[in-house]
């Protein structure tokens, strides 16, 4: 693996990633919210046989298609740039990482790509329980392709399920169910497509409210939000108890994460959950001794409770972190980043003298080789770290991004309250700030997923692969200008395709609905 690379080219390559990454998120989450709501019209519509259900949904079925094609296109791209950008990292754990890919794109992109053709053209042609089924397995096999990316993501923060292979320098898989079924990748699954079900609810109320302020189409624009609002509510509360249950994981399993993201320098027993705050921009490493914050409210005792489920549990912040000497929540002592880098040294020192013997045919080298590997193979990522500085994630980043997408989430569950309130008084049809307010909501739906997908990326660094591989051990050996090419080539791309997925779903939602207005029903909610 490369010892030594440009840094601008890691840079790039990463820029280049989050670049495609977070174009891809506009379109998926959107996709997973969607599906749920179009199959709860068609259901309506199955149970009750009424044609406004069967065309609420095709509405709804059409938006939907619209932003599913774009969104395939960024997903293909994204995971090619394994291959072309991060060779090292894909030869490294090619065989693990690789399952879960391989297992979307053979089971539930085939299963969304089948029955989507038959949502789409199928209306007259199958029967209605059939066309009910397909639209369902559409929105499963989105939700199952988004189970395999989230597994292989979540095996990045929290590898498992595997053994280094001196012979040939991989990690192999050692348990499929381990890999698949870790409760990190359960709990990442849920917290994810529970967010996408916030935005998609978002969507619905929110386009909805734009026919109520345009006066048309009164009765399925009410009809939608009942459903959009009922979903986005559920949805926002399960995605604050998965969010908590995500939090006390990261805690568990990458705490300089967490410390970055509550800015938490100095740990200790009983440790506040900052509410809000402002960071100090003089604060530039973890032990400068300057005060992290100009100004702060926190909530005592409560980071504790989030991190141990104990209100006085102590929480290391970054310097502890980084000095060790800690006891951790298992009862073993930690290591000091140091002590981690020295033991990262001695696992790739031993693995070029397992290589040396090999050649050779020493088999009892290779043997005491292997047996200082396997002891210290747990820092192996730790060895190529130069500056113990660089195991500390950007902290204005991840403080604020966190705190977007946490007070976002609050108001999300407000928000759909207030909606379903307003249509239980049958006041949102009259109440034009509140349709406007739907409308403004639309664009912070997008904004809190990608906030979350920044602390979940931005908070794991420099790591590729948590402690086994850093992002400079994973990247390709390209030319820095290539990668700028490319960079920009799919900026363009994608910002062409971002615009002409808008201007299409405008151009449909302004010819709205094929629904003939009932004047006598156009007010129920």
């Amino acid at each position: 693996m490369i010892e030594s690379i440009d840094t601008s080219l890691i840079d790039w390559s990463r820029a280049q990633f989050a670049m495609t990454a977070m174009y891809h998120w506009i379109f998926v989450p959107l996709t997973l919210g969607l599906a749920v709501v179009m199959g709860i019209m068609e259901t309506l519509y199955f149970k009750t046989g009424n044609e406004f259900w069967k065309r609420t949904a095709k509405f709804w079925m059409k938006l939907f298609g619209i932003n599913f094609a774009v969104g395939v296109a960024t997903g293909l791209i994204l995971e090619f740039e394994f291959g072309t950008n991060w060779s090292n990292y894909s030869w490294f754990v090619g065989d693990i990482f690789g399952a879960p890919l391989a297992i979307e794109g053979i089971i539930a992109f085939f299963m969304e790509a089948t029955f989507i053709a038959v949502m789409f053209f199928g209306w007259d042609k199958v029967s209605k329980r059939f066309h009910l089924a397909s639209t369902w397995l559409t929105g499963l096999g989105a939700t199952i392709s988004a189970w395999w990316i989230l597994v292989a993501n979540a095996w990045m923060q929290h590898p498992v399920g595997m053994k280094f292979n001196p012979e040939v320098v991989r990690n192999e898989m050692d348990s499929f169910l381990e890999v698949a079924l870790s409760p990190v990748a359960v709990n990442k699954f849920f917290h994810t497509v529970l967010s996408g079900w916030v935005l998609g609810a978002i969507f619905v109320v929110g386009v909805s409210c734009w026919f109520l302020l345009k006066k048309r189409n009164r009765k399925f624009a009410l009809a939608s939000i009942k459903i959009g609002a009922i979903v986005g509510l559920v949805a926002s509360l399960l995605s604050a108890w998965t969010g908590d249950g995500s939090a006390y994981q990261v805690a568990q399993t990458q705490p300089m994460k967490l410390a970055a993201a509550e800015a938490l320098y100095e740990g200790g027993n009983h440790v506040g959950l900052i509410g809000v705050g402002v960071l100090n921009p003089d604060k530039q490493t973890y032990d400068d001794g300057k005060d992290p914050f100009l100004f702060k409210i926190q909530f005592p005792g409560w980071l504790s409770f989030l991190a141990e489920r104990d209100f006085d549990a102590y929480v290391p912040g970054i310097k502890n972190i980084i000095e060790g000497g800690y006891t951790q929540a298992d009862g073993t002592v930690a290591l000091s980043a140091l002590e981690k880098i020295e033991r990262g040294k001695k696992a790739k020192d031993a693995l070029d003298a397992f290589a040396a013997a090999k050649e050779a045919k020493d088999e009892a080298k290779m043997e005491a080789s292997r047996k200082v590997i396997e002891e210290n193979m747990p820092y192996f990522g730790y060895g190529y770290i130069k500056d113990v500085n660089d195991l500390v994630p950007n902290v204005p980043l991840n403080f604020y991004a966190f705190r977007i997408m946490v007070i976002l989430g609050g108001y999300f569950i407000l928000f759909f309250a207030l909606v379903l309130f307003l249509v239980y008084k049958k006041d949102l049809g009259k109440t034009r700030w509140m349709h406007w307010l739907a409308l403004w909501t639309i664009p912070l739906g997008y904004i809190a997923g990608q906030a979350g997908w920044v602390v979940a990326e931005c908070g794991r660094q420099p790591w590729a692969i948590r402690d086994l591989m850093p992002v400079n051990a994973a990247i390709s050996k390209l030319s820095t200008g290539s990668v700028q090419v490319t960079f920009f080539i799919f900026l363009v791309l994608f910002t062409i395709m971002l615009i002409a997925e808008i201007g299409i779903m405008l151009k449909a939602i302004k010819k709205g609905p094929e629904l003939v207005e009932e004047p006598a029903a156009a007010e129920e909610a």
